[in-house]
């Protein structure tokens, strides 16, 4: 080890200079891995440039060019130098690994080395291992009809595609988490570390056990620019670097400089020293059964931007700037000087000689790894072939007892957390719950009889009472959604399961995280050889019918509206009304594969309106009529009073009640919605109603008053082509909030009882003018409660407590039953 007094310089050229010291390379040795990298960068130029004349064979003409070239290759030579190296070690070793490509836009990187590896010719065969196929695999790069320049789905070996930055090394942990031997070895763009999901993401070490789970091994890369910036790190002194990392809780190894064969034994020797750190960190910690958090190593690499490239063109810097971040020369089909370098810089990789007919030598081909140890070929980045399904208990044995509806007061969420104690229980090595810090709070403190939370820092006396930390838990908590919601889609990605309970006003922050993911999901389905994974479930809860405590803030139901965007063949929203739909729908959406489910449901006491029979019998429709809360049978109705979500169910209810109050002869048909696309049209949504299915429901020629849990424009635009859409009122969310009680929050919104009630008055054309005392008297009910709650700070506790009564309707419905 040197001293880091010689680490003075932050340019990248120049000899190699590293912390590791060593020579493990013999000469030969390092002029084969330099044939190998000139390969791997030819192919990354080729995709880039070439539609034709694959290897060079004719002088390269405009002809040959991609018409509209895109691409990324800045980063491209960094990644491919450590990519191959580590190959080196896995096969010394015969690690388990995989290769997670964070740099935006990497994917001639890691398609180069697939290829090379000879897995995509395995998969793809048109594209084969001679002229034709390399010919066919350039030309589909960033192409119509072909794949896209990040390490999309199609690409071996790919659980991460990097669109969006930040989530490289979230992504990795997840994937290691009950992995015990695996590495994921994962390149984090300087640009990329600037974000700040990224940043959070390096405390992850915090929550990895040497026992239980794999390594990650970042290599950060400090290229130095970004699309037309400098990046940060890149231009702070080492000692900072170094002082940042140790803090994150890592040991910094520094490779930098520019010249090749230098770097070559650089590299490998601070690979080699990492790996076996690694390995000695894992070997004490399983041998004494004794779980540790150790600075974990990592690597800062150093290398020019677009490395291996020419520095200057026209007098304008290329190799190590900005300029060589996407394509490196722009204009080479109007400059036929821009061609003629092209050229010659394509032709310094000697694709002539390197690629006899398209392939690689033996002694190169030697290089790789082979079978499922080839990172290109691993089966953990293609998650659903060891997806094994979870060991589940029967729901049903959790069933809350409904003995009438609408009576009894339970909290379905506490409920509902023994189901998922149980889940943990059977899967101890395949099911993860993920949340930022708010697991208790959600009311799922259960499940820490089967698994605590996992916390690999210090420890205080007073975390014995009720801290429920663990080196060896199940449940992940880190305040940051965006890191849970990387641990998770890594985890899933590489074979697992889990769920991620959140605020529902704060799981905005990881919209576009879920955006990504829907997209790869979707993307997959086209991919044949990729395996459904386990679906990416979403439990939203502190739901915005109750956060009046918390204010305006703390209210936002709208990420309904961001998933409802998502192609419908990988996205489902469920609203359980109650304890036992919550049940049968955390069953369904354990079970199912390659969706994204999103389940809202609030933590506090609720009514309960049905039998687990009825739940089972509600949940598999995903819609249906409420009889037992309905006057209409066998009648035309008068109106249609629909809800959807547990807190709107229970006004809406409450509004009938008040209707039946003042005009018991009214004939009222309750509807409740659990699949929120079932109201979206089949031919848009698999879940979706047929018109006469819908018609059957709702009508098509009566007023409906439809109580929505989030904003009231969704339900308008899901339902806009429905028969009679023009007779639907919904009330929702309207971002109307404060420091409020809870029926007040509702009466600011209008979707309180009273609000439904005097709109059902309005709507009903045979109400409107005798209406008008009850009209009357049920506003100046809301203004009194309304009152109360400024006065008291409370709501009036008739109207909190309000149950289904044994009066009225009820009596109504029994007498026609002959009881």
């Amino acid at each position: 080890m040197s001293d880091f007094k010689e680490l003075e310089s932050i340019s990248p050229y120049g000899k190699a200079r590293s912390t590791v010291k060593g020579e493990p390379l013999s000469k030969e040795e390092i002029e084969k891995y330099n044939d190998f990298f000139k390969a791997s960068l030819y192919l990354s130029l080729g995709m880039i440039y070439l539609r034709q004349n694959p290897l060079l064979k004719e002088p390269l003409k405009k002809e040959h060019l991609k018409a509209r070239l895109l691409g990324h290759f800045g980063s491209a030579p960094g990644q491919i130098f450590t990519y191959m190296h580590f190959n080196r070690l896995i096969k010394k070793y015969d690690l388990d690994s995989i290769f997670i490509s964070g740099p935006g836009h990497g994917a001639p990187a890691v398609l180069s080395q697939a290829y090379l590896e000879g897995t995509y010719s395995e998969v793809y065969p048109e594209n084969s291992e001679d002229e034709e196929g390399m010919q066919k695999f350039f030309k589909q790069f960033s192409f119509p009809g072909g794949i896209g320049s990040h390490a999309t789905p199609e690409t071996p070996g790919s659980l991460h595609e990097g669109g969006e930055l930040g989530y490289s090394i979230s992504h990795a942990f997840g994937a290691v988490f009950d992995h015990p031997n695996l590495i994921a070895l994962t390149m984090v763009g300087d640009g990329e570390a600037e974000t700040g999901p990224l940043a959070t993401s390096w405390h992850s070490t915090k929550f990895l056990n040497p026992i239980t789970d794999g390594a990650v091994l970042p290599v950060l890369h400090l290229n130095g620019y970004k699309i037309n910036n400098p990046t940060v790190l890149a231009r702070i002194p080492h000692k900072e670097l170094e002082y940042l990392f140790l803090g994150y809780g890592y040991q910094p190894y520094f490779v930098e400089g520019d010249d090749v064969e230098s770097m070559h034994q650089a590299m490998a020797a601070t690979l080699e020293h990492c790996v076996l750190e690694i390995r000695k960190f894992q070997k004490q910690a399983r041998e004494s059964g004794k779980a540790f958090r150790p600075l974990w190593p990592c690597i800062i690499l150093r290398s020019p931007k677009g490395w291996t490239g020419p520095r200057k063109i026209d007098d304008k810097f290329l190799e190590g700037f900005w300029r060589a971040h996407q394509v490196p020369i722009t204009d080479v089909h109007d400059k036929p000087e821009h061609l003629t370098i092209l050229e010659k810089w394509m032709r310094s990789y000697e694709p002539e000689r390197l690629f006899a007919d398209g392939k690689i030598g033996p002694e190169l081909k030697a290089l790789c790894p082979t079978g499922t140890r080839r990172m290109s070929a691993n089966p953990v980045a293609n998650g659903g072939t060891i997806r094994k399904p979870l060991r589940m208990p029967d729901f049903r044995d959790y069933a809350i007892d409904v003995k009438k509806p609408a009576v009894t007061m339970e909290a379905s969420m506490t409920n509902m957390s023994s189901f998922l104690r149980d889940i943990i229980s059977h899967n101890p090595t395949s099911f993860r719950l993920f949340g930022p810090d708010e697991t208790e709070s959600n009311k799922l403190g259960r499940v820490y009889q089967a698994g605590k939370k996992v916390w690999m820092g210090e420890y205080f006396d007073e975390d014995e009472d009720g801290g429920n930390l663990a080196h060896a838990g199940r449940v992940m908590e880190i305040l940051s959604e965006h890191t849970c919601e990387g641990w998770l889609e890594g985890y899933i990605l590489s074979g697992r399961h889990g769920l991620l309970n959140s605020y529902e006003p704060f799981i905005h922050v990881i919209d576009s995280m879920v955006n990504q993911h829907c997209k790869w999901l979707e993307k997959c389905l086209e991919v044949e050889w990729r395996n459904k994974v386990a679906s990416l479930n979403i439990l939203l809860t502190a739901v915005v019918w109750r956060q009046d405590h918390n204010g305006f803030t703390h209210q936002d139901p709208g990420f309904l509206d961001v998933v409802a965007n998502k192609s419908p063949e990988v996205v489902r929203i469920y609203l359980p009304p109650d304890g036992n739909c919550l049940l049968s729908v955390t069953d369904h959406c354990m079970r199912s594969a390659n969706y994204v489910n999103v389940i809202v449901a609030d933590k506090q006491e609720h009514l309960q309106y049905l039998s687990m029979e009825e739940a089972i019998i509600h949940c598999t429709k995903g819609i249906g009529i409420w009889p037992q809360f309905s006057t209409d049978r066998g009648e035309e109705p008068d109106l249609v009073m629909a809800s959807c979500g547990d807190i709107p169910t229970h006004e809406s209810l409450a509004a009938i009640d008040l209707l039946l109050q003042h005009f018991p002869e009214l004939k009222i048909r309750c509807v409740n919605v659990v699949d929120l696309f079932k109201l979206i049209s089949h031919d848009d949504h698999p879940h979706g109603l047929n018109d006469s299915e819908w018609v059957s429901i709702f009508t098509d020629n009566t007023p409906i008053i439809f109580n929505f849990h989030s904003y009231p424009w969704l339900v308008h635009r899901l339902a806009y082509k429905r028969p009679g859409s023009h007779n639907i009122h919904v009330r929702g969310y309207k971002e109307k909030g404060n420091i409020d009680t809870p029926l007040e929050l509702a009466i600011r919104n209008q979707t309180d009882r009273f609000s439904l009630a005097i709109d059902a008055i309005d709507r009903i054309p045979a109400l409107h003018n005798r209406g008008a005392a009850a009209r009357e008297s049920l506003r100046n009910d809301q203004l009194k409660a309304r009152n109360e709650a400024f006065e008291t700070g409370i709501d009036p506790p008739f109207l909190k407590n309000w149950t289904w009564p044994y009066t009225g309707l009820w009596k109504q419905q029994n007498n026609n039953n002959g009881n």
